[in-house]
């Protein structure tokens, strides 16, 4: 359901984007623009640095929105820094089952012949963007090339487990299993409304003690879609 509500508002956002250039053709000219100020973006997401025997399976998807400060700072305002605050919703559908035994939190590859509907984890994030901006943007043209590049830093507000199978229904929110901070490069490059949107995570999803056989996971976070800019 909540997904149902992101995906709505991200496509209300690609329609005011793609039509939010026309108006600004009745606009007096400002030699003090600003470009890109708020951002929608969709993204598949992929585990990187996977364990052995650990693979994805399904679809991913990753929701984002966010106001980024554009600061020109050169004379014809075409390279700019970006400062933001986001908001972010990631699932991740893997065979990676997160349980509870004598009270900790365990770790196990889900078995080939193993019957499931549903195993992911989720998280919900409030971001904090930088990033370096070169554009080929005027003052009256709103049709314009752009490469952006970035850090991205995250605090989750909220994660989740979920597991639909013959070991019954799991299901656990906010355990001591995931890293409460997400940091990672960001880049968004594109014409005009398409941008491609790409994010590495610097750091592991999961805590240091997490352990899978004993051995410790490094998987981190790579987000692959598009992202959609709205002055």
């Amino acid at each position: 359901m909540k997904y149902h509500l992101f995906v709505s508002i991200f496509f209300l956002m690609s329609f005011v984007c793609c039509f939010a250039q026309e108006e600004h053709i009745n606009e007096e000219v400002d030699s003090l623009y600003k470009e890109d100020q708020f951002y929608a973006g969709v993204t598949y997401n992929l585990l990187g640095k996977k364990p052995a025997n650990v693979s994805q399976s399904g679809f991913s998807l990753g929701f984002h929105l966010g106001f980024i400060k554009d600061m020109p700072i050169n004379k014809n305002r075409n390279i700019a820094i970006g400062l933001g605050l986001g908001y972010s919703a990631n699932s991740f559908n893997q065979n990676l089952l997160i349980n509870k035994d004598n009270g900790g939190v365990t770790y196990s590859v889900l078995e080939s012949s193993s019957t499931y509907t549903k195993n992911k984890f989720s998280s919900h994030l409030i971001e904090l963007p930088i990033e370096f901006r070169w554009r080929t943007s005027t003052a009256t043209d709103y049709n314009f090339w752009r490469i952006y590049m970035g850090f991205k830093l995250g605090y989750v507000l909220t994660h989740t487990t979920k597991y639909k199978g013959d070991l019954g229904k799991i299901r656990y929110s906010d355990i001591e299993a995931f890293n409460d901070f997400q940091y990672g490069l960001t880049l968004s490059a594109g014409y005009n409304t398409w941008n491609v949107f790409l994010y590495y995570a610097l750091n592991p999803i999961f805590s240091s003690d997490a352990r899978l056989n004993g051995n410790k996971m490094d998987m981190n976070a790579v987000k692959i879609g598009l992202m959609f800019y709205i002055l």
